[in-house]
Formats: structure tokens, sequence, C-alpha cells
């Protein structure tokens, strides 16, 4: 089945908008059971379909733990090295992390053997035509790497940088408070 049909299915299956929600201004991402609207910038914009394709390749639902999953997933394949898209990424794993450590823990160690989909350069058109099975054989490394040291040292540096990103917002008052007071 084509990649376009396969994400139409995943949108209606998600209750996401048409197109991943491109056309709107805002989109809503629940958190702590808030659903909090966020603007929704041209750099999320333009690369939403390829983090609902990781979804679809990585066989993910939209629920918190389906997403560290594939934060996880995009961390490992090298999604970082894009910014600002790597700071949701990098927000998503820590914030993931409190509430399915094992799942992002899963999508870093396959993400190990996996080629992001970011870096296959492939046109949304292009993309839309592929045939799922051809992305599978597109995204798969053909060398194998296991968790040794080197990788367990990557994935912690990861998590507690995800930790830095996701507590910011929520550490930043108490330090300024202990700026000012010290």
């Amino acid at each position: 089945m084509t990649l376009d049909r396969l994400l139409d299915d995943f949108y209606k299956k998600n209750q996401i908008p048409e197109d991943g929600g491109i056309y709107q201004d805002t989109f809503n991402i629940k958190i702590v059971g808030l659903n909090l609207k966020l603007p929704n910038p041209r750099f999320r914009k333009e690369v939403i379909h390829i983090h609902d394709i990781q979804h679809i390749l990585n066989q993910c639902d939209t629920s918190w733990k389906g997403e560290g999953y594939i934060a996880g997933w995009e961390i490992s394949t090298g999604l970082w090295k894009y910014f600002p898209i790597s700071l949701s990424s990098l927000w998503a794993m820590g914030h993931s992390f409190w509430l399915y450590p094992k799942a992002v823990f899963q999508g870093f160690k396959k993400g190990l053997n996996d080629i992001g989909i970011i870096d296959l350069k492939i046109t949304k058109s292009e993309f839309m035509k592929m045939e799922f099975d051809q992305l599978v054989e597109l995204a798969r490394k053909e060398k194998r790497k296991e968790m040794g040291v080197f990788k367990w040292i990557k994935f912690i540096f990861w998590i507690l940088l995800s930790q830095i990103i996701f507590l910011l917002p929520f550490l930043s008052p108490i330090i300024l408070i202990l700026l000012i007071f010290i």
C-alpha cells in the first residue's frame, strides 16, 4: 500500500486533521490531562508528514507511549541535527520518559539500526507515491548495532538532555528565585 493511503488511514484512526493539520494555525496536545492549543509553526508544518510516516513505519499510535517510542527513535536516528524540530523530539522524549521509559528505550534501541526518515532526503510527493515495503527497505541500516557501553552512554546523555529541555519551563522560576535571593 502507498504511504499516502496509509497516512490517510493513520489520520482518520487517530482523529488527526487532514494532511496532519498543516493547514491549521494551531495544534492540540494533551499533557497531564490538559488539552493545550499551541501554535503550529512553519517548521513543524514542513516535517509533520515525516513524523507521521515514522509512526506508520514503527507501528505506533499517537498515545504518549507511541510518542515516546517515536521520540527515542528520532533521537537515535539523528533527528537532533535538525533544529528547531529536534527540540520537539527532545521535549517529547523527556516527557515520555516519565510515563513510558521502556517505550522510549525501545524506540532508541530500534533507531540504532534504522536510517531516519528525514535523512532519506525524499520529497513529500515522492513519499506519497512510495510503497510501504520500499520505505522499510530504505530505512533499514545494513550493519546491525547492539547496545554496547558507548550506546548506553549515548542514551543516558540524550535522556539527561531531554530532561533539561522538558523540565526547564518548570525549573526556570525556581532558578530565578534562587539567583535573586542568593
